[in-house]
């Protein structure tokens, strides 16, 4: 059974994006400083963006961690306005939308209706690499019984407000810290695995 992993930034309060278009760039760069970007290159380089990793230096490696992206609409909508149809053409991709009926590129499909289930297909392949859940905290909220790993890019900042890291109603849910990592430009990167109950 393959993980299905949420890879995500938030800020000291949970927060993953700005309140009203939901971008999380603007706080992420701020720390792309000392062996913090070195360790996003090697530990999750899948996650960089097809463009990006010629620029970091590992443009052609192969894939060490996951295979397939599954992204919320609005995270495929910043490669959109950038004229970017297919952001992660290292990966298998997928774009959760009910408004995108059909895709702009042949290397992206849309999900409209089914996610749960094309999730648990997905899961359910065989394989090493694992699925990378790239996208804001209402594709989290409806995946969040799927999520088997969570890790979290902790950024030394609080927002107040903003895209909270999932929306899935009060319930609760249990994790297991398996490994905890401090950077000298204060982010933590922390990484939990869905607690058996």
């Amino acid at each position: 059974m393959r993980k299905l992993t949420y890879y995500i930034a938030a800020s000291l309060d949970g927060f993953i994006g700005h309140p009203e278009t939901g971008d999380g760039a603007f706080f992420a760069e701020e720390f792309l400083t000392g062996d913090f970007p070195v360790f996003m290159i090697g530990e999750y380089g899948d996650t960089i963006p097809t463009a990006s990793r010629k620029a970091v230096g590992i443009e052609g490696a192969p894939l060490t961690r996951f295979d397939t992206i599954i992204q919320g609409r609005k995270s495929y909508q910043v490669a959109l306005d950038m004229g970017i149809t297919s952001p992660y053409a290292h990966l298998r991709q997928y774009v959760a939308s009910r408004s995108l009926t059909t895709s702009p590129d042949p290397d992206v499909e849309i999900i409209s209706d089914g996610l749960v289930e094309k999730v648990r297909e997905l899961k359910a392949e065989d394989g090493d690499l694992g699925i990378y859940l790239c996208g804001g905290g209402d594709l989290a909220g409806t995946l969040i019984e799927e999520i088997d790993e969570l890790v979290i890019k902790t950024y030394p900042l609080l927002l107040g407000s903003g895209v909270p890291m999932a929306t899935a109603g009060f319930a609760l849910r249990f994790y297991e810290l398996t490994s905890c990592r401090t950077f000298d430009n204060g982010a933590v990167v922390t990484t939990y695995r869905t607690k058996a109950r």
